[in-house]
């Protein structure tokens, strides 16, 4: 089949529903993007997966799971996602040994697919259907922080935040003169920078 290639654009605070995120996938060629609701555990573990220099005291379920993946001697090959039903994605995780070459295809909900893709650095397909059922065109600019933005991640969870965008944050709540946040956001900076130190 002719897959389409997906890149993680980003991830959301979800406007419309209290509590969940939209995983922002895109087409590399023609820029269509593909709009995935997921909760809040869900965007923490993909957040975490995509920020290679931050590490929980203790593995999350999709940190444990890649490492038994890893000591089976399978690497994760790709994550197809295949279908789109009443709104719904359905995807598949290829697994492919080490050793002998064999596949092993397992379902998995697509936000699980895409935790597990971050940590393999594996690719993300989709099928032209349902690319053209789901997909939508929107030209991005780089975002600018709102205060709803800053007011959404005060709210949640900041280590979904890469540390790229809590930089940003902090200079638009040092803008605003919101210096609560701006400190929240600023002991962030300095915890994670103490860990890659």
């Amino acid at each position: 089949m002719d897959y389409q290639r997906l890149t993680i654009r980003g991830i959301s605070y979800s406007q419309t529903q209290s509590g969940a995120y939209a995983l922002l996938l895109e087409h590399e060629e023609t820029n269509v993007k593909l709009p995935v609701v997921i909760g809040n555990f869900e965007a923490q573990a993909i957040s975490l997966g995509l920020e290679k220099d931050i590490h929980p005291p203790r593995p999350l379920t999709h940190d444990l799971f890649a490492k038994f993946v890893r000591s089976a001697n399978y690497s994760l090959a790709s994550v197809i996602i295949y279908q789109i039903l009443d709104g719904v994605f359905f995807s598949n995780l290829n697994f492919k040994n080490n050793e002998t070459g064999d596949e092993l295809i397992l379902d998995a909900r697509t936000s699980d697919a895409v935790a597990m893709a971050v940590r393999f650095d594996a690719p993300i397909f989709t099928t032209p259907q349902v690319l053209s059922e789901a997909g939508i065109l929107l030209e991005l600019e780089e975002p600018t922080p709102a205060q709803e933005d800053i007011d959404a991640v005060m709210e949640g969870d900041l280590a979904m935040v890469p540390l790229e965008g809590l930089q940003k944050l902090l200079d638009e709540a040092v803008k605003d003169e919101d210096f609560d946040a701006a400190l929240e956001l600023q002991k962030e900076i300095k915890r994670r920078n103490r860990k890659i130190e």
